[in-house]
């Protein structure tokens, strides 16, 4: 697992920092050791003849995302998952694949799988939303990805659906930086991202863009967030399409926390 993550590192560039030693982050935002998109003859049904580095986006059995279904899940304790988030600084770029923000280092930015803790290294969107619930997929969907010393992750997924305007992203949506744009600082309160209901459901996966690295903790929240149209629209208009499809469940269980 630690050499998938190094691999993965490399992508990012310098230009995102963490809580981790390293960032890791879903969409990479230099064109190492292959260039990559959503659509094309680089796009997801693709990626895993673009480089070596990319043999799991195509051979993976546990890849992400997936299509949930909370009837079926089995149920697993909640004192096996916890979120401690508080507001905090951000660093905000577009990395060509998405708008991606990095909290400062050793914030206290953490979250409990399992009885192994994880430091938040950034936070991203996707539009429309990558995992569906029974086949429906929402507008949106962000990726809160958390990482530990032994190289492990977890990220917590959170849908978004329109409604009212997020107040607690105001600040980051009313400036999302173009492509190649400076970085943009803000403030966050990052636990406001979350549902007040934090019923979810997990199961082992993947990182959802190349190298589609395996072994990676999804913790999604049943309970949609809300943005505005507007909001979303101002998303949609940098990023049109950047989502993974769903991918095989194969042999896995998917849980629910609640």
């Amino acid at each position: 697992m630690r050499s998938t993550i190094i691999v993965f590192l490399a992508l990012l560039g310098t230009a995102c920092q963490s809580a981790a030693p390293a960032a890791p982050a879903e969409s990479p935002g230099s064109q190492t050791p292959s260039s990559w998109a959503y659509g094309g003859t680089t796009g997801p049904e693709h990626w895993g003849k673009l480089a070596k580095e990319y043999a799991a986006c195509q051979a993976g059995r546990h890849q992400s995302p997936i299509d949930l279904k909370p009837q079926t899940a089995a149920p697993l304790d909640k004192k096996d998952f916890s979120v401690s988030y508080h507001s905090t600084h951000v660093t905000v770029i577009n990395n060509g694949h998405t708008v991606q923000a990095t909290p400062p280092a050793g914030v206290g930015q953490t979250v409990s799988f399992m009885g192994e803790a994880f430091n938040l290294a950034q936070f991203h969107f996707h539009h429309p939303s990558e995992h569906t619930v029974t086949g429906q997929s929402f507008p949106m969907e962000l990726h809160l990805v958390n990482t530990n010393a032994a190289g492990n992750i977890t990220v917590v997924g959170v849908f978004i659906q329109e409604g009212a305007e997020n107040t607690a992203l105001a600040s980051l949506f009313s400036k999302l930086p173009a492509e190649g744009a400076a970085a943009v600082a803000t403030n966050i309160d990052i636990q406001r991202l979350l549902p007040q209901n934090q019923t979810a459901l997990t199961y082992s996966g993947s990182l959802t863009t190349p190298p589609c690295s395996e072994q990676v903790n999804w913790v999604v929240m049943e309970s949609p967030i809300e943005m505005s149209k507007n909001q979303i629209a101002a998303f949609a208009k940098l990023f049109p399409d950047n989502h993974r499809p769903v991918q095989e469940l194969n042999d896995r269980t998917i849980k629910k926390i609640q």
